[in-house]
C-alpha cells in the first residue's frame, strides 16, 4: 500500500466528490482502522484533516495513524448506510464504536423433520430446514426458556436418543420426581410426543393462549368421556401455561412489538438500553456499555448502535422509540424492511407514556454505565474532554493552579496547588509570601510568584522540577495575560487559563490570555473538576494568611500594655482593623470598645513614645 504524508492526504481529499458515500482510513500496513458514512464525502473527510487541536485526543490519535484512505460512492443516502454497516461488520475497525461480541444472542432450534424433535440452543441461524425461534438475550436466559418449555409440557431433559433408546432401560430419576412422562417407556406414543413438541413451538412464539384454549378443549372432551386422570393432566398443563409469564418464554425481546431505546453518555462509559415490551408490559431489557466517544453527539452515538444492535440480533419489533433523533431513521427502516421482511417504525415520542418509557430506558443506561465504570476511567475520560475543549495537544496530566490573598496592605500571600491525573499531590503544594509590594496588587503578585516559582524550576531546584502540563490562574483575562508574558520572558511555554467566577464565587469559564471564553458548565464532569480545584487553591491560600496573621496577633505593641490582655486586644482589633488606626485613635474613641482607664493607657503608650521606639509595622487583621 502506498503512504502517504499529511500534505498528499490533504491533496487528495481536494479530489473527493460532494456525493453520499462511504470512506475507509487505513493506516501504515494497510488495515482499515476506520469506517465512515457521509452524506457529502468531500465535506466530511476533509474535517479529519483540518485544525488537529479541534479533536479530541482519540481523533488525533486516529488521525496520526491514517497512511491512506480510499472511498466508495453510493447512489443515495440509503446505499451508503447499507455499506457502512457491512464494512464495519466485516473489517471490525478499530476506532468505531463497536458493540461487544463476547455476548451473543443464542437462538432455541428444533427439527420437525426428525421423528422424536429435541429442542436445542445454538449460537446461530442456519439455512437447514429446520425452526428457529430468537434471539434470546443470552444462554442463562435462553435455558431458563427450555427448561421452562420441558418442564410445562413434560418432556425428556435427559441424555437418551429416541427412538433408539426407547425401553432398553427404566425409567431415569425425572420421570420419578414427575419433571417428564417417560418418554423411553414403550408405552408411550410418537404422535403424543410430537403433539408436545408442537406445543412447546405455540409457546416460543407467544402463541400461548391459543395452546390454553386447545388444552382446555381437550380437558372438557377427557371429562365428558369419563377419562378423568387425562382430564387432570390437560388442567395441569394449561394451568402451568398460564402461569408463566412472558418474561420466561419471551426473553429479551424475540417477541416484543415495542422496543424503547435508552442513552446515557458518562465521562467514562456510555450506557445503551433496550427495554422489551410485549401487549404494553415490559418482559426485560437488554444493556450495553461502550466506551464514551468525545466527539460523538447523542444523535450520532444512538444512531450508529441501534444500527449495530439490530442488524446483530437479526430480529426487530414494530416500534422503536428513541430517545434523540437519528438523521438517518428513514434510509435505517427501509434497511431493516429489506433484511427482515417487515416494516418498523423508528420515532422519538414527544408527549405521553412512551416519553416516560424512554426516561426509564435512559436511567438503566445511566446506571449500568456508572456501574461498570472506575473513578480511574472517569477522571481520566474527564481530563481528555478537559484538554479536548482546551485545544491541548496532549491529556493535561499535571495541573498547577495559583490564587492570591491578601488583606490589607500586607500579609499578601499567594498558593500553588499541584492537581496530577485529576487528585491533588499535597506534597508538591507550595505558599508564597509576597515581597517588596506596598499594597495589593494582584497583577504584581501573581507575576512575583510565576517568577519565583520557575526561577527555581530553570535552576532544577528539588520540589519545583516538574514541568506543569497547564497553569490555571484564580482571575480573568488580565492575570492569565500577566502569567503568560512572564514564563514567555523566562523562554518557557505552557497553555495558561483563567478561571472566571460567577456571582457566587464559583469558576463558570475558562479564559485564555487572549479572551477567548471556554465555558465548562456544559460538561458536569469538567466543571466539578475545575471548581474542586479553584477551591482547594483559595483554601490553601486563605489558611497560609490566617496562619501569618495569627502569628502577628499572638506577638504586637498592644502586649506591653498594662491592662490589655488577649480579649482585649482582640477587641481592639476587631474594631480597628490595624495597629497604626489603634496607635492614631483618640481616648474616645477607644472608650467605645475598652474601658477608660485601659483606653486612657493605650493613648498614653503610643503618644509618649520617644523616636528611638521602634514601633510596630501596620499589620490586618480578620
Amino acid at each position: 500500500m502506498v503512504c502517504l504524508s499529511q500534505q498528499e492526504l490533504k491533496n487528495k481529499v481536494l479530489s473527493l466528490p460532494y456525493e453520499p458515500g462511504v470512506y475507509l482510513m487505513m493506516d501504515k500496513t494497510g488495515t482499515i482502522i476506520y469506517v465512515g458514512k457521509a452524506k457529502k464525502l468531500k465535506n466530511r473527510v476533509s474535517q479529519y484533516f483540518q485544525d488537529a487541536s479541534a479533536h479530541s485526543s482519540k481523533t488525533r490519535m486516529m488521525v496520526s495513524k491514517i497512511a491512506n484512505f480510499d472511498y466508495i460512492v453510493a447512489r443515495s443516502e440509503f446505499e451508503a448506510l447499507v455499506l457502512e454497516c457491512s464494512l464495519i461488520k466485516r473489517h471490525q475497525p478499530k476506532y468505531n464504536i463497536l458493540l461487544k461480541d463476547d455476548k451473543g444472542y443464542p437462538y432455541i432450534r428444533v427439527d420437525l423433520r426428525e421423528a422424536y424433535p429435541v429442542f436445542t440452543m445454538t449460537g446461530k441461524r442456519a439455512e437447514d430446514g429446520a425452526k428457529y425461534f430468537g434471539p434470546y438475550g443470552g444462554r442463562f436466559v435462553t435455558q431458563q426458556a427450555l427448561d421452562t418449555i420441558r418442564l410445562t409440557l413434560k418432556l425428556p431433559g435427559c441424555s437418551r436418543k429416541f427412538p433408539r433408546d426407547i425401553g432398553k432401560e427404566r425409567p431415569c430419576l425425572n420421570y420419578q420426581i414427575g419433571n417428564c412422562d417417560g418418554w423411553c417407556q414403550p408405552s408411550m406414543s410418537q404422535e403424543e410426543y410430537r403433539s408436545r413438541v408442537e406445543q412447546g413451538i405455540l409457546m416460543l412464539e407467544g402463541r400461548g393462549s391459543e395452546l390454553v384454549a386447545t388444552l382446555k378443549e381437550k380437558m372438557e372432551q377427557a371429562a365428558e368421556n369419563m377419562d378423568f386422570e387425562a382430564a387432570a393432566a390437560y388442567r395441569d398443563r394449561f394451568r402451568a401455561i398460564e402461569a408463566l409469564s412472558q418474561k420466561q418464554l419471551v426473553c429479551s425481546g424475540a417477541m416484543a412489538d415495542t422496543d424503547v431505546v435508552g442513552y446515557f453518555a458518562g465521562t467514562a462509559k456510555t450506557g445503551f438500553s433496550v427495554l422489551h415490551f410485549v401487549d404494553g408490559n415490559l418482559i426485560d431489557k437488554d444493556v450495553e456499555v461502550v466506551d464514551t466517544a468525545l466527539e460523538e453527539t447523542p444523535e450520532d452515538m444512538v444512531s450508529t448502535l441501534v444500527k449495530q444492535y439490530y442488524l446483530k440480533r437479526g430480529v426487530a419489533p414494530k416500534n422503536i422509540y428513541l430517545p434523540c433523533n437519528m438523521d438517518d431513521s428513514g434510509p435505517f427502516e427501509e434497511m431493516l424492511q429489506q433484511e427482515l421482511g417487515k416494516r418498523v417504525r423508528i420515532s422519538v415520542p414527544q408527549r405521553g407514556d412512551h416519553v416516560h418509557m424512554v426516561e426509564i430506558a435512559n436511567r438503566n443506561a445511566k446506571e449500568e454505565a456508572e456501574r461498570v465504570s472506575t473513578d480511574t476511567e472517569r477522571i481520566s475520560k474527564t481530563l481528555e474532554l478537559l484538554g479536548s475543549m482546551l485545544k491541548l495537544t496532549d491529556i493535561p496530566r499535571r495541573m498547577e493552579a495559583y490564587d492570591i490573598s491578601n488583606l490589607g496592605d500586607s500579609d499578601i500571600v499567594a498558593s500553588m496547588t499541584v492537581f496530577v491525573d485529576g487528585r491533588p499531590l499535597k506534597r508538591d503544594y507550595k505558599r508564597f509570601k509576597l515581597k517588596g509590594l506596598s499594597g495589593p496588587d494582584d497583577y504584581e503578585s501573581m507575576r512575583q510568584v510565576i517568577e519565583r516559582r520557575f526561577t527555581h524550576f530553570l535552576q532544577g531546584d528539588h520540589g519545583f522540577a516538574e514541568r506543569p502540563d497547564v497553569l490555571l490562574i484564580d482571575g480573568g483575562i488580565t492575570h492569565a495575560d500577566t502569567v503568560r508574558r512572564q514564563i514567555a520572558a523566562m523562554g518557557i511555554s505552557i497553555p495558561v487559563f483563567g478561571m472566571v467566577k460567577d456571582d457566587r464565587h464559583r469558576t463558570r469559564a475558562l479564559v485564555t490570555p487572549e479572551g477567548e471564553e471556554i465555558g465548562i458548565q456544559g460538561s458536569p464532569a469538567v466543571f466539578s473538576m475545575i471548581g474542586r480545584i479553584q477551591e482547594e487553591t483559595h483554601r490553601f491560600a486563605i489558611t497560609y494568611q490566617r496562619q501569618l496573621r495569627s502569628k502577628h496577633l499572638r506577638h504586637s505593641s498592644l502586649d506591653r500594655i498594662p491592662g490589655v490582655g488577649d480579649k482585649r486586644k482582640h477587641d481592639l482589633l476587631k474594631a480597628f482593623k490595624t495597629i497604626r488606626s489603634i496607635s492614631a485613635a483618640s481616648v474616645e474613641e477607644l472608650q467605645r470598645v475598652v474601658p477608660k482607664n485601659t483606653a486612657q493607657s493605650i493613648y498614653k503608650y503610643y503618644h509618649d513614645r520617644t523616636d528611638d521606639d521602634p514601633g510596630e509595622e501596620e499589620r490586618p487583621c480578620e
